[in-house]
């Protein structure tokens, strides 16, 4: 194999290295030095950045991380590239690595583009070719560039049970890279044939009220059975023997939206030893981490354990959540079981597979478990436009689980692997995007790190369960349509794009949205059954920030805090051990941590903290949390702010109100700023500041509409300007409603995507600053009207730039 030799050149500086050679804190002293180990033998290269003044280089020699103790400066504790660790080697000053965001390489170097294609299925129409024909006239159209192929072609590859049939794969592959198109090859895992359900019904799965399925659907395996993870092995390494040389291929795209459970004896067996291992095979200690003596649920041997069952045992909370984590191993597994001959076979070659649609994340895996696996996150948005919700806050949620995606992999690019072009048939109501609104919510993607726009599907089924699903080529199977047009359009911008490949951003400002948390709180049986709504609360404090332009990580608890400024934890119920030590260490320093009503409520196994609420939380947020007044959907409290603590800001002489969960809690150190008007509760405090360290915890006891979040979180942002922190934005302008702004850089440039959510023109008046239109390479007016679902890219010398 050949390496590409490349050279970074940092004024009068030159660096040569290949991309066998690895960047640490050992072969760079006192840099601020920003790489990324990547899978042996991938052969892409991150870009670094040096800061300059701290540069020294050992002439000659080879740069490699030798342990983990180069890993100090990682954003998260555990942060891989194809299962290895993320570098981040930790800089002087922690705000000189921010100056310089993170630049990597393309998903393949055979296409250092952005790509845009879509889930093709050309085994659907083996008996009509001239469909198939016309695909690759069509494709060109609609400035396709790549294609995953072969996500449920099982059954047309292999027919019978060792009987091979590649001649129509062999075709679609040889035929899309004659014309222009790249193959993400998929894994066929997620759906079985049925002469294996028939023959082995063993690998079907058994649901918890513990009824084996019949073949069909999704998914419908067993995770641990070694049967079908022998004969997943098989057909991958078939695949991967007769396509490693492919000019064509450029990933791999394992199996499809990996999830559910299976609670088969097997399971039930590798259960039970996960637990051994977790517990050190001492089942008094799982009693007493499950508080099982109450309703005498005591274990008194292994065997009596089982997983949660309709019928069964569902009461032991940490049973429930072990159950959780130890189907998010098994699947991992079983994905580290399926990629195996991948990894052997095709070593330079990237894996992915694609991440579900995770709004409602409840029986979920916990994909921060997952990220490391992967070489690149990859995950399948589909929006709910026009409906139950405006637009504006639609946009705001769909940004907030991009985000949650490029935090994965602390800033790394994703891909956008699926979503439709038109109507979504499965949501309640398949509602048309309005015109502008593909085009909008595509490039917003690309604004929050995909490198990727890709659809679900490329030409609609004519059966089965999503013939209706919105695809690039409709029924009527030509370029004549409305939505063919627009999806050719975000092709010809992102031809354009080039420039933003491989960017990124360092946010200022983390949320933290945990699964393992949203287990806790779905499963708690209390404060009340329903509504809450974690999901719904973490993205409405994400909201304001995202509607200032104000670049935002969205992470989990155990990730590494020190290089923000603002840190919002709502419902932080659960606090695992370690946690609360290092949010304090992040206020002591001089951070700003805002929680909620519902946090430091139990630890990792759903078992209350003693000595009062918010547990490990108290000495940080200076209050003590005597009860939690659950309302009814009809119950109103409201919280009003005296005008001497609100003088400087929108909570000024305002009124707002407080519904679901008010916490009725005690000042230790804390100041309060707001007080509840109404109930028994009348005139104690609501809202708190507690001075910590050089910074502040502020702490909100009750839930609220959007308003005062809006409001709060305004002044927060005023209040930090005042005291000389001012937190990055993309632009420095107002922003009217429904319009937001979001930043990508590489340390020299910054792109910043200005969009509109809304149905209507809204102006919108930039800062000084020179911008050009990435699209039509013109200047940019300082005042600007962006039309009803219209995004404008613009181009910018970097503000944080060092070298500028």
């Amino acid at each position: 194999m050949s390496y590409t030799r490349q050279k970074v050149v940092l004024g009068s500086i030159i660096i040569t290295h290949n991309s066998t050679s690895y960047c640490t804190k050992k072969g760079v002293q006192g840099s601020s030095l920003c790489a990324k180990r990547l899978h042996k033998g991938f052969n892409a290269l991150t870009s670094v950045y040096f800061n300059l003044g701290k540069l020294n280089i050992l002439k000659g020699e080879k740069l490699k991380m030798n342990s983990q103790k180069d890993l100090q400066g990682s954003n998260c504790k555990e942060s891989a590239y194809s299962g290895e660790n993320l570098i981040e080697p930790e800089s002087q000053d922690s705000s000189e690595r921010k100056t310089h965001p993170l630049k990597y390489p393309p998903i393949s170097e055979k296409a250092p583009f952005f790509l845009h294609g879509a889930d093709y299925n050309p085994d659907q129409w083996l008996h009509m070719p001239e469909i198939l024909e016309e695909d690759y006239r069509l494709m060109k159209l609609a400035k396709c560039n790549v294609m995953s192929v072969g996500i449920f072609a099982w059954a047309s590859i292999e027919k019978e049970e060792g009987k091979f049939d590649f001649y129509w794969l062999d075709r679609t592959m040889d035929n899309l890279y004659k014309n222009g198109v790249y193959v993400m090859l998929a894994t066929p895992s997620a759906a079985r044939p049925a002469w294996l359900s028939q023959k082995y019904p063993e690998v079907l799965r058994v649901r918890e009220n513990r009824v084996r399925n019949l073949h069909g659907g999704r998914h419908n395996h067993c995770l641990t059975s070694p049967i079908y993870r022998e004969k997943v092995q098989i057909i991958n390494a078939k695949l991967a023997e007769r396509y490693k040389d492919h000019p064509a291929l450029i990933a791999w795209h394992v199996s499809n939206e990996y999830g559910g459970q299976c609670h088969c004896q097997l399971c039930q067996e590798e259960f039970r030893q996960w637990l051994k291992k977790k517990y050190d095979g001492d089942l008094e200690r799982l009693n007493q981490a499950w508080w099982t003596p109450f309703w005498s649920h005591t274990y008194t041997d292994w065997s009596q354990i089982e997983s949660p069952a309709p019928h069964g045992e569902r009461t032991i909370m940490g049973l429930n959540l072990d159950w959780k984590r130890f189907t998010t191993d098994q699947t991992i597994d079983f994905f580290l079981n399926e990629i195996k001959p991948l990894r052997e076979i095709t070593p330079n070659i990237p894996v992915t597979t694609n991440f579900d649609d995770f709004v409602d994340i409840e029986n979920g895996i916990n994909y921060w478990k997952f990220a490391p696996h992967v070489d690149f996150v990859s995950w399948d948005n589909y929006p709910y436009w026009h409906g139950e919700r405006p637009d504006p806050i639609e946009g705001s949620r769909r940004a907030f689980i991009h985000d949650i995606n490029r935090s994965l992999k602390h800033g790394q690019p994703f891909a956008m692997m699926e979503s439709s072009p038109s109507a979504t048939n499965w949501q309640p109501v398949g509602k048309l995007r309005r015109p502008g609104m593909h085009v909008l919510s595509s490039l917003q993607a690309v604004a929050h790190g995909s490198e990727t726009v890709q659809y679900f599907q490329w030409r609609k089924s004519r059966g089965g369960y999503e013939k209706f699903h919105g695809a690039v080529v409709d029924h009527c199977g030509h370029e004549n349509t409305r939505v063919f047009k627009e999806v050719s359009q975000v092709g010809e911008m992102l031809s354009k794009l080039t420039p933003i490949l491989g960017t990124s951003v360092s946010p200022e400002v983390a949320v933290i949205y945990d699964w393992e948390n949203s287990w806790a709180i779905s499963g708690a049986i209390g404060p009340r059954r329903d509504k809450k709504d974690y999901f719904d609360t973490c993205q409405s404090h994400y909201r304001t920030f995202w509607e200032k332009g104000i670049p935002t990580d969205v992470i989990d608890m155990d990730c590494d805090f020190s290089n923000y400024k603002v840190l919002v934890a709502p419902m932080l119920y659960m606090v695992r051990p370690g946690v609360a030590g290092r949010i304090e260490d992040f206020v002591r320093q001089g951070g700003t941590f805002v929680t909620t009503y519902l946090s430091g409520i139990a630890d990792e196994n759903d078992l209350c903290f003693l000595g009062g609420f918010p547990g490990p939380l108290r000495e940080l947020t200076g209050i003590w949390s005597e009860e939690i007044d659950a309302l009814y959907d009809h119950d109103v409290n409201y919280v009003y702010f005296s005008e001497d603590l609100a003088k400087n800001g929108p909570l000024k002489s305002k009124e707002y109100e407080a519904r679901t969960f008010c916490d009725l809690f005690h000042c230790e150190t804390a100041k309060p700023l707001g007080f509840y008007k109404e109930d028994f509760y009348a005139g104690r405090p609501a809202v708190t500041v507690n001075k910590f360290g050089k910074g502040n915890t502020y702490y909100i006891g009750f839930r609220n509409n959007d308003d005062f979040l809006t409001d709060f979180y305004e002044t927060l942002i005023n209040s930090l300007y005042a005291q000389g922190t001012v937190l990055r934005r993309a632009i420095a302008a107002d922003l009217p409603y429904g319009v937001t702004a979001q930043l990508r850089t590489d340390g020299e440039k910054d792109f910043v995507f200005l969009s509109n959510f809304t149905c209507s023109t809204q102006t919108v008046k930039l800062d000084d600053n020179e911008y050009t239109d990435l699209i039509t390479g013109r200047k940019v007016d300082r005042i600007i009207d962006l039309q009803p679902y219209n995004i404008i890219i613009m181009e910018r010398r970097s503000l944080n730039s060092n070298t500028k």
